[in-house]
């Protein structure tokens, strides 16, 4: 699921609020820049706030240099790149639509040159009509039940997973239910303080400074001051709280009408039984993104490869990518059905890296993912996959996330599968964002994913959260290295980005609320963080022949 989940991160962090370091390097015997670790642990954490360049740009700055825990993607175009543009490599985003007119990403488009736009005939003979910048699974669908609540509709699954299915169905829809109600009552306590405080201060905008200079005699007026002085610690203006704390109400309303309603069949339209992999006749070439609400793909697009040094917007992890959309999660859970579908039609249109960042606990059909999963391995393919958002340990059978590379924690089923968790832009114990997903097994890497800023629709450009952007972080240097040593296989490209990390020694927080702590190789099978200078300094000697994998 997509939208859903990015909500759900801001929400659960708003219902909480209302109820640096600097070092050398040093150069190993391969020629890798690895953080001394025993150094930067010793050394008083960086404490002022980004600035807003830093801020907009944190993923691609360094740890030693910057004192942010970025994947040095600034200091590799300078040091090595340069002005190389390498080997365009298409990289297919498997996601919600993209907003394929947007300023900062229709340069970077991957077109299907063997197809002829608008005509309704598959030209290159490749099953899909008018595929002209990649396909859409989803008709025009958008918002969707989750896996487990259509289970239930549809009676899929043995008894034992149905009644696990129901049991969750039970405590989540209670929970959106008290969390739509708490949202209301809340929208409406700050709606009513702000109304009085502009009232009593005789100006439409004000700030926390003018809500000092109130005496309050009145309890009311106490109360309001006290409710705002709080909303202001989550954002700079009432007005954006408002706005917030409305999303919040619509994140939930949207939960309860679709993602958790039984009754809803958000598939009806489409016309397909998506529980059949023979039915294949569905879907269109337009992977547009059809309401404004759809951004996630456009956002994970922008930092795989947004144009760079374009004088607007962002700049992409890659330089030259060809960008292939494929449509296939909604607004709620996706279908096997469209991930394996999806995945095999990004292989067979010649993608050399997917990004999957989409996930889910329940998955009836997850062996047509695993086959088009080996599918993509045959064909020298890499899939990153996002390891999820629900600041879980993955290697615990309780919290399954499909798709996935082991099946109950056994040996990976292919060697193209990196899953990526997500970090915060604070080195030190908060360093693994409270959301992320962890594993020793189950997770290989963490990389970027807290408040990154890439395209939105409609040219706009904001911030979001979730292992989501994490994910798009790894494919971007995924993508860096095939197109400067494109004879590198996906299994060596995965080892290459695994190895070459920063091996961050120091303990992290674990989840939300958990007491729990770990260092980074107790919870990844790498126990490092994503570096691009690092793994293009280690793909130019594995290319080379200087260092076997």
């Amino acid at each position: 699921m997509t939208n859903t989940s990015l909500k759900s991160i801001f929400v659960l962090s708003l219902a909480a609020v209302i109820s640096g370091c600097g070092s050398t390097s040093t150069a190993t015997s391969s020629g890798l820049i690895l953080t001394p670790v025993e150094n930067i642990d010793a050394t008083p954490l960086k404490i002022s706030d980004l600035t807003t360049a830093e801020k907009n740009n944190w993923g691609h700055l360094d740890l030693v240099t910057d004192t942010i825990p970025g994947m040095s993607v600034d200091k590799a175009y300078a040091e090595i790149i340069k002005n190389k543009k390498g080997t365009k490599t298409i990289v297919a985003v498997l996601d919600s639509g993209i907003d394929l007119d947007h300023e900062d990403l229709d340069g970077v488009l991957w077109t299907n040159t063997k197809e002829k736009p608008g005509n309704g005939i598959d030209d290159d003979g490749n099953g899909y009509i008018d595929d002209i910048h990649g396909y859409n699974f989803l008709g025009e669908s958008y918002n969707e039940q989750l896996e487990y609540v259509r289970m239930l509709r549809l009676n899929i699954g043995d008894a034992a997973t149905l009644a696990k299915a129901k049991t969750k169905l039970d405590s989540k829809y209670n929970e959106a239910l008290q969390g739509k109600e708490q949202y209301e009552s809340i929208y409406q306590a700050v709606k009513n303080a702000d109304a009085d405080v502009k009232k009593y201060l005789k100006k439409d905008t004000y700030t926390k400074q003018d809500l000092a200079t109130i005496t309050a005699t009145d309890e009311t007026m106490q109360r309001n001051i006290a409710i705002l002085n709080q909303m202001f610690g989550i954002k700079d203006t009432i007005p954006e709280v408002l706005e917030e704390l409305n999303n919040g109400i619509k994140y939930y309303t949207e939960q309860l009408n679709y993602n958790l309603n039984k009754d809803f069949n958000g598939r009806e339209s489409v016309g397909d039984d998506p529980y059949d992999f023979t039915d294949v006749e569905y879907g269109n070439g337009n992977p547009m993104n059809r309401v404004d609400d759809e951004s996630h793909g456009t956002h994970v697009a922008g930092i795989i490869g947004a144009e760079r040094n374009n004088g607007i917007g962002v700049n992409g992890v890659a330089n030259n990518v060809a960008i292939m959309s494929i449509r296939a999660v909604p607004n709620g859970d996706e279908y096997d059905k469209d991930i394996a579908r999806g995945i095999r039609y990004a292989v067979d249109n010649g993608a050399r890296i997917i990004n999957g960042s989409f996930g889910k606990s329940f998955s009836p059909n997850a062996q047509w993912v695993y086959d088009a999963i080996k599918y993509a391995a045959d064909n020298n393919v890499l899939f990153v996959h996002a390891a999820g958002n629900d600041g879980a340990d993955l290697d615990n059978p309780v919290n399954a996330n499909f798709p996935n590379d082991q099946v109950n924690n056994g040996p990976e089923i292919a060697d193209n599968v990196i899953t990526v968790g997500a970090l915060n832009p604070k080195y030190g114990s908060e360093l693994v964002a409270s959301y992320s997903n962890y594993g020793k097994i189950n997770v290989d890497i963490f990389a970027p994913g807290t408040d990154i800023y890439s395209t939105y629709p409609n040219n706009d450009y904001e911030y979001s959260p979730g292992t989501s952007m994490a994910a798009p972080s790894v494919a971007g240097v995924a993508a860096l290295v095939m197109s400067q040593y494109p004879s590198l296989t996906a299994a060596q490209v995965k080892k290459i980005i695994l190895q070459s990390g920063l091996p961050i020694k120091t303990k992290v927080v674990l989840g939300k609320n958990t007491g729990k702590s770990a260092s980074l190789d107790e919870i990844s099978t790498s126990g490092k963080i994503a570096n691009a200078y690092n793994a293009l300094v280690m793909a130019s000697k594995v290319a080379a022949g200087q260092i076997k994998l």
